[in-house]
């Protein structure tokens, strides 16, 4: 349970970084961050599996980069859901969705 914490505060904060380094991004403050990051790992864990096994001869064909697209698209929908955190467009959300996708691998490494 606490790995699980610490994992979700380290998020929100690799939400913070992503939002002040990608223009398009944008957090209010940390409860909003906090509060995304939430929604992501529960839009990861329900919806993104239903989406990659819906889109998998598509993924299949594309060597695996349309799941930078579904990754995108669900950092679209916190966006679109969380109040304090915005996406503005798709290529924000994009280079969003790679970035932290980077950072949480170094948060899994560190916890």
């Amino acid at each position: 349970m606490t790995a699980f914490l610490i994992h979700l505060v380290l998020t929100a904060v690799a939400l913070l970084v992503v939002s002040s380094l990608v223009r398009g991004i944008e957090t209010k403050g940390f409860t909003s961050a906090l509060i995304a990051a939430g929604v992501l790992g529960l839009a990861n864990a329900l919806i993104k599996p239903i989406l990659v096994t819906l889109t998998l001869p598509i993924t299949f064909v594309t060597l695996g980069l349309f799941l930078l697209v579904i990754n995108a698209g669900i950092l679209m929908l916190v966006g679109a859901v969380v109040p304090g955190f915005r996406v503005r467009g798709f290529t924000a959300a994009l280079v969003g969705s790679l970035l932290l996708s980077v950072l949480n691998l170094v948060i899994g490494w560190l916890v």
